[in-house]
């Protein structure tokens, strides 16, 4: 409500996405709101047609992700992500063409983020997350439940990590680049721009950018959709 909860202001808030990842930062938020009231929770922005004016998780459908503009007082988290097709937030974000400032940052109560640790606009934490000491994330970064990223870690914008990802000490990770749930990166590598990590992959060695690799020891195995100008 835009009045509040006793009268403690809640920005307003839309989530742009009504899959999963979307479904789960709904959970996020009101996490967050039990912990102290933030963000009012107005809706969620979809293409699917199917989608409109239903209501997920009690939250309605309001529209299609251009609708976005029509709701200049609302803040906006991109909420979409694919191994498939690990661009595709950043491909959203740069199509809807809206300034940075009107992306929020959502955190997980229980997410531990030190003072050392920065983190872009835009990007959402999920519960029981760790950034350990001097760690980087970009634009619209999304970090699923039990990640662990460690000391010195630059994490590229729109960079997907899925749950329980363990990512060691001074890794570079390239914008768009999809880092799949229980994969485990050694320190001093490189994941490149676009490059796809696949599930319980454990990664020895710097991945090029737009290749995907999985195994273990992680192994080239062909490569993911075509890098564009959004990197």
């Amino acid at each position: 409500m835009r009045g509040g909860v006793f009268g403690v202001y809640m920005r307003p808030l839309l989530l742009i996405g009504a899959g999963g990842f979307a479904r789960e930062t709904v959970e996020l938020v009101r996490a967050i709101n039990r912990r102290a009231p933030t963000w009012e929770l107005v809706g969620l922005l979809d293409d699917d047609p199917e989608l409109r004016d239903t209501e997920l998780l009690g939250v309605p459908v309001l529209g299609p992700c251009a609708a976005a503009h029509e709701h200049s007082d609302a803040a906006l988290v991109a909420c979409v992500a694919s191994p498939d097709e690990p661009l595709r937030r950043l491909r959203l974000v740069a199509r809807l063409g809206l300034p940075l400032e009107r992306y929020a940052t959502l955190v997980h109560p229980t997410a531990v983020v030190p003072d050392s640790a920065s983190i872009g606009p835009g990007s959402v934490l999920h519960a029981n997350a760790v950034l350990t000491a001097d760690v980087s994330l970009g634009w619209h970064v999304a970090v699923m439940p039990h990640v662990v990223l460690t000391h010195d870690d630059e994490v590229g914008d729109g960079v997907t990590f899925g749950a329980g990802a363990r990512v060691a000490g001074a890794v570079e990770i390239g914008a768009g680049a999809y880092v799949g749930a229980g994969a485990l990166l050694r320190e001093r590598i490189s994941v490149g721009c676009g490059a796809t990590v696949g599930m319980g992959a454990v990664v020895t060695r710097s991945i090029p950018c737009g290749e995907v690799w999985y195994g273990s020891p992680a192994r080239p195995a062909g490569s993911a959709e075509p890098l564009e100008a959004v990197l």
